[in-house]
């Protein structure tokens, strides 16, 4: 079957094979800058609005990575990792709670949910017989993080507390 190709296509890979996963991971990294240009729009604070504009440019280096190659740098994985380690020694809560809180922290679980599907889709793209670098990798399981524990402290600069959560089936 021959597909139908619209003149007006909105990126030139959408229909790339379902096999090919490049292109869903392509969509994913520009939804996720996206959203970090929705959540700058709702963070005061100076510091974290800068890097956050850095996270949101080093998400759209990684995404032709599949496609092409690696251009995120060891140092800019580092720079990321550095600031999940910042965060967290800000941070006082430790263990599960509930994705809730001010709006912008809201944004931010919602962020940390996408970095965990890239990294589902990047297991999923190497079980296909694909290379994927481990940097790569170790970016996006940092990204995650990162907006985790962005969450918890957009909560803590608004004073809303986190909402603990135990599992009845991890218990």
């Amino acid at each position: 079957m021959e597909l139908y190709h619209s003149p007006y296509e909105a990126y030139p890979f959408l229909s790339d094979s379902g096999d090919n996963l490049c292109c869903d991971f392509e969509l994913l990294t520009d939804e996720m800058a996206s959203a970090v240009g929705l959540l700058r729009s709702r963070v005061e604070d100076k510091m974290l609005n800068a890097e956050l504009l850095w996270v949101c440019g080093l998400i759209y280096d990684i995404n032709p990575t599949l496609r092409t190659r690696l251009t995120v740098t060891a140092e800019e994985v580092s720079r990321l990792a550095t600031a999940v380690e910042r965060l967290q020694g800000e941070c006082s809560v430790c263990g599960f709670v509930l994705p809730q809180g001010c709006e912008a922290a809201c944004t931010a679980h919602l962020l940390r949910v996408k970095g965990k599907c890239l990294v589902r889709l990047l297991y999923r793209h190497m079980q296909r017989g694909h290379e994927v670098p481990p940097m790569l990798v170790d970016a996006c399981n940092l990204l995650s993080g990162y907006f985790f524990l962005l969450a918890l402290k957009l909560n803590a600069l608004e004073g809303v507390a986190e909402e603990t959560f135990v599992s009845r089936n991890y218990a």
